[in-house]
């Protein structure tokens, strides 16, 4: 039988932290992303930000935006653009999940992380939906409540 690997801290190359304060996050997706070459070496060494992008579908197709990659140091005049508009991979049947699950009210499809699986950038898309001011209040009390209690059982 063979045995399931765990992803390890090692192969996470980014998290969205921000996304999980500011949305609540109703089910994830795991996705390939179609880079070019100096693309995928400036994701590896981490050159790349994506607090404010998002995944959009057009044609039964995935495509992120505003995922900014920098162009790779070493790089020749084949870099690539920065800032231009990537397709996501996944399978047609649960685009078309998605699909249905956006065309909800208040729900977007935001990347959550972005890792290595197998050698290849992997990126966790979550369906999620907008937290209002007292939702993320009650989330930091909550945190707070959890701190403390671990706190004196660590303690005690």
């Amino acid at each position: 039988m063979a045995k399931k690997k765990k992803k390890t801290p090692s192969n996470v190359l980014g998290e969205n932290r921000k996304a999980r304060f500011n949305y609540t996050i109703s089910e994830s997706l795991e996705c390939g992303i179609a880079l070019k070459g100096t693309e995928v070496k400036s994701i590896k060494i981490g050159k790349f930000s994506f607090p404010d992008a998002f995944v959009e579908i057009k044609k039964g197709e995935l495509f992120i935006k505003n995922l900014s990659i920098t162009p790779y140091d070493f790089g020749n005049i084949h870099n690539h653009s920065s800032d231009r508009v990537r397709k996501l991979l996944a399978h047609k049947q649960e685009i078309k999940k998605l699909e249905r699950k956006v065309s909800e009210k208040g729900f977007t499809l935001i990347p959550l992380k972005f890792y290595l699986k197998n050698g290849r950038v992997k990126v966790e898309v979550g369906v999620c939906k907008g937290k209002k001011q007292f939702d993320k209040r009650a989330t930091i009390k909550d945190k707070d409540i959890k701190r403390d209690a671990e706190r004196d059982f660590r303690l005690k």
